[in-house]
């Protein structure tokens, strides 16, 4: 059954060149149980591909859109996270154009919100693989699996699992009006690097919803997140693996003695030790005794290389006190 009044939802959706993939998207937004939303597209293409597919849809509830100037895949998806409520909507996601979403997914994540008294849900999403192919199909398991349990998380414990993981995807988050986490990030940096800096970004406590009422789509060779930066592949990655130890150097340094001899083996997460362990050598923060000398010598090494040969953006220590004023 489908609710026809209730608070409203709205979804920001950020498109550039895929009018296929956009009007599955809004179309999933149209299954939805619970039918108050808007939803605000934000195109980023300078030709307009999306307006056609928003008018074609008839739909006095979407909004379009288009960047003047084109804002590129970063910026574009960061301004989906902003405070401003222009509608007066009392939650907010984001749901990017070749993503969609399950047809429970507004009803159950606010039934979370309500129920448990917060302001933040990370939702577990299902992989797409071969998005956009003839084989495309989806994952029977979910992109949290096996990283969280389902459950609360205090913003300080929610935060420690950027030590091994990238924490929250934009498309998991379901938030209130009330959040009181900055979740635009407002400094320039790739999509990729805003996930991490929103996992920083948590300040209040946050629902990780185990069943995957999402999609995901793995499509890497369609991605147009690095459309607009001038740094080859390799530049891109060794910037972005120092920027991940930066960022995880600082959550570090938060923690007690107790949750650093705890980290490897902290049943809060579902991450292995194995992995955890890993991450936190090549992060040069943990030489860890579950790892063989020689492994170790291996990840120490790997993460004195992205030290010293990559970089992180000069405004990351800016983006860092900003976050960290707010704890």
């Amino acid at each position: 059954m489908q609710t026809l009044d209730g608070p409203l939802v709205q979804v920001r959706t950020p498109t550039y060149k895929r009018p296929e993939q956009l009007l599955r998207c809004l179309k999933s937004l149209q299954s939805q149980t619970h039918q108050n939303w808007v939803c605000d597209v934000y195109d980023d293409d300078p030709q307009g591909a999306g307006e056609s597919v928003c008018a074609a849809l008839g739909d006095s509830r979407i909004f379009y859109h288009k960047n003047q100037p084109q804002k590129f895949a970063s910026r574009n998806i960061d301004q989906c996270f902003s405070a401003d409520n222009p509608h007066g909507a009392d939650y907010f996601c984001v749901v990017e154009d070749d993503n969609f979403i399950l047809d429970a997914f507004f009803a159950a994540n606010i039934e979370v919100c309500e129920s448990k008294g917060v302001h933040i849900v990370l939702r577990n999403q299902k992989i797409e693989y071969n998005s956009g192919g003839e084989n495309a199909s989806l994952s029977s398991t979910g992109v949290l699996d096996g990283l969280y349990k389902e459950g609360l998380y205090d913003a300080h414990k929610f935060r420690q699992s950027l030590l091994f993981a990238i924490g929250v995807s934009n498309g998991g988050l379901f938030w209130s009006a009330k959040t009181r986490s900055a979740l635009e990030i407002g400094f320039p940096c790739t999509a990729t690097v805003q996930e991490y800096m929103r996992t920083f970004s948590i300040v209040e406590p946050i629902y990780v919803a185990m069943t995957p009422l999402a999609v995901w789509a793995e499509n890497a060779e369609q991605t147009t997140r690095n459309d607009g930066l001038d740094a080859s592949y390799l530049v891109r990655e060794l910037n972005l693996k120092r920027t991940v130890q930066a960022l995880r150097a600082k959550i570090w340094s938060t923690m007690s003695k107790d949750e650093r001899r705890q980290m490897v083996v902290d049943d809060r997460f579902e991450t292995p030790a194995d992995v955890r362990a890993i991450e936190l050598a090549k992060s040069l923060l943990l030489p860890s005794s579950t790892l063989s000398m020689r492994r170790l010598v291996n990840l120490l090494a790997r993460g004195i290389v992205i030290r010293l040969f990559g970089r992180t953006d000069p405004t990351l220590q800016a983006f860092i006190k900003s976050r960290v004023a707010q704890y």
